[in-house]
């Protein structure tokens, strides 16, 4: 059962043992806070103690217990006053351990902000972990493309393959099924023409790999007309696909523009397969000189769902060219993602 955490003062802990969790050793640990607060509680009580009850203090018995009185509303006002100097000191350190916590390598880009005033140590420590989080996603960024790119080869490799070997292979066995026809007996002909429809259909399927393998369109007519012949694929069936493409839109780098189609068609995947939608509106839009992909529809949405692969796929190709991709419920139902490219992927 997860465990909630405790932050400094307030019910959850900073530090890097949890409220309830023990040492290595066995022993319960406090959090950091706690223990610098009670270390200093102890000093100024035991300097109010010495105070109060000294007898140079104890001038007269009279004034005793309005001077010890005083004495306890001051060491009470010193507590409160240490109790809000610790928080301001700490509450970066509170801000550091909640930003670990929350750090997601599919979704880069948060760091922590440091106020005026604070400790060296903690600008130090908190400019120390905001450089990290930076290597991380430069080095995730690197490990990505490299997958990518490894992969994409073998998807070109395979794509090939199937066109030119398995392709081929199929188109001659359709033609050789239509020479046989002719000389076949009558009783012979209704079954191989069966078989050849049967063997065009299995090249039609293998043309269809080999295309969502690797779009042709896109390295031969670019970004806008491989997005209108996957859409016009999408919506062969009962799937309604509505296309908003921009004429304007900026040049993008080759690697950016195969995220974004490799975006659109995993959206239209989800959107007809596992959201159950009949409807889908596509757009590419310019934005700040980079471009905006949205893919929306009216299906069953994610409602709470784990991502699956393929939405991890897509976050992984965003991480790629340092696009931001978001998954948000349609006011209407359905779901909308949308991959926002910055100009920086514009040659």
């Amino acid at each position: 059962m997860r465990r909630a955490p405790f932050r400094f003062g307030g019910g959850r802990d900073t530090g890097c043992v949890r409220r309830g969790e023990q040492h290595r050793s066995g022993r319960r640990v406090l959090p950091l806070f706690w223990r610098v607060f009670l270390a200093n509680a102890a000093v100024l009580c035991a300097a109010w103690a010495f105070l109060t009850f000294s007898p140079a203090a104890l001038v007269s018995p009279l004034v005793a217990p309005l001077e010890g009185l005083a004495g306890f509303l001051g060491l009470t006002a010193m507590l409160v006053i240490n109790v809000v100097l610790m928080r301001r000191a700490f509450s970066p350190l509170e801000r550091l351990t909640a930003l670990m916590r929350r750090v997601d390598p599919l979704r880069p880009g948060p760091r922590i902000d440091v106020p005026g005033g604070a400790a060296d140590e903690v600008v130090e420590l908190s400019s120390a972990f905001n450089e990290m989080l930076e290597r991380l996603e430069a080095e995730r960024r690197d490990s990505a493309r490299r997958a990518l790119a490894a992969q994409e080869d073998e998807r070109q490799r395979l794509s090939r393959e199937l066109h030119d070997e398995i392709g081929q292979s199929l188109t001659a066995l359709v033609l050789q099924l239509e020479h046989a026809a002719r000389r076949a007996p009558e009783d012979l002909v209704p079954h191989l023409a069966q078989t050849r429809e049967d063997a065009r259909e299995s090249l039609e399927e293998v043309r269809r790999v080999a295309r969502r393998l690797r779009p042709e369109a896109l390295d031969d007519l670019g970004l806008r007309s491989a997005l209108t012949n996957l859409c016009e694929r999408a919506s062969a069936g009962n799937f309604r696909v509505e296309r908003r493409l921009a004429n304007d839109l900026p040049r993008l780098s080759p690697e950016a523009e195969l995220v974004v189609y490799r975006v659109a068609q995993e959206g239209l995947t989800n959107a007809a397969r596992h959201a159950g939608a009949d409807w889908v509106r596509l757009s590419l839009e310019p934005h700040d000189g980079g471009v905006v992909l949205r893919v929306e529809d009216d299906g069953g949405g994610l409602n709470g769902a784990h991502e699956g692969a393929g939405i991890t796929g897509m976050r992984e190709r965003a991480v790629l060219i340092a696009a931001d991709l978001t998954l948000a419920p349609r006011a209407a139902g359905g779901t909308v993602v949308e991959l926002t490219v910055p100009a920086s992927e514009a040659p």
